[in-house]
Parts: structure tokens; C-alpha cells; sequence
């Protein structure tokens, strides 16, 4: 689940923050601070994203099972949803760090595509976690 959440937040991180430019991590601030907390928010699942390949690798003698790629999907899928489902919900809407897409009408379709992803990403880890 570790390595799920390094990889989404590193997903979110590229294509949210950088790429479409939709936001930054902490938005009530000024270019300078917006860029530095994205900083911050990289370096962080730059970390996550080592830290669940190092428990992998610290691990991978009990991970050779028949299932051992299903297991890996479930956990990775379950850490992605769940992360993003913690983004949408609590650092999204309730602590308003960030919206999902800054300086549009109509926030609630991406915030229903953001936390739908989330949540499809969760059940399909539980449906795999399910099945080993």
C-alpha cells in the first residue's frame, strides 16, 4: 500500500501540479510558497514511492507465493484509492488546501471524477485483495 500511495502521489504530483497546471498543493499563497509546498509534496512521495520498493525487496522471500502479483496489485491499487480518496475528501474539501481544479464554475464534476476514480481504484484492489 506504501508504494501505491508514493505512486499516485507522484502521479498527482506530475500530471495535476506540473503538466495541466491545475493546482498546487497549498493554493492560498503566493507563486514562491505554492511552488515550494509542491516541492515539499514531491520530495515526500519521492520517499513513499522508495520506501514501499525498499519493503518489497526486504520482503520479497515471503512474497513468493502463486498469488505474489495479485497481492502486489491489491496493495498498490488499495494504497492508490485510498490516498486519493483521503485527498478528495480531507485535504480537498474539508482543510480546502487545494481544489481539485483551481478557477473553474462548476468544481463539483471534477470533484465527483476525482473521488469516482478513487473510489473505483479501492474497489478493485479490495475485489484482488478478495481473490487471493
Amino acid at each position: 500500500m506504501v508504494l501505491g500511495i508514493g505512486v499516485v502521489g507522484t502521479l498527482d504530483e506530475a500530471v495535476l501540479h506540473q503538466l495541466l497546471q491545475w493546482h498546487s498543493f497549498y493554493v492560498h499563497t503566493t507563486t514562491y510558497w505554492r511552488i515550494v509546498s509542491d516541492g515539499i509534496f514531491h520530495l515526500i512521495t519521492s520517499g513513499l514511492l522508495l520506501t514501499g520498493a525498499l519493503l518489497l525487496w526486504a520482503r520479497r522471500e515471503q512474497l513468493r507465493t502463486r498469488d505474489e502479483g495479485r497481492v502486489l496489485a491489491a496493495g498498490i491499487l488499495l494504497g492508490m484509492g485510498g490516498f486519493n480518496l483521503y485527498d478528495g475528501i480531507i485535504q480537498h474539501k474539508i482543510l480546502q488546501l487545494h481544489p481539485v481544479r483551481e478557477n473553474v464554475t462548476n468544481i463539483l464534476l471534477y470533484d465527483v471524477v476525482f473521488n469516482g476514480l478513487a473510489i473505483v481504484l479501492l474497489l478493485a484492489g479490495w475485489w484482488l485483495w478478495r481473490r487471493v
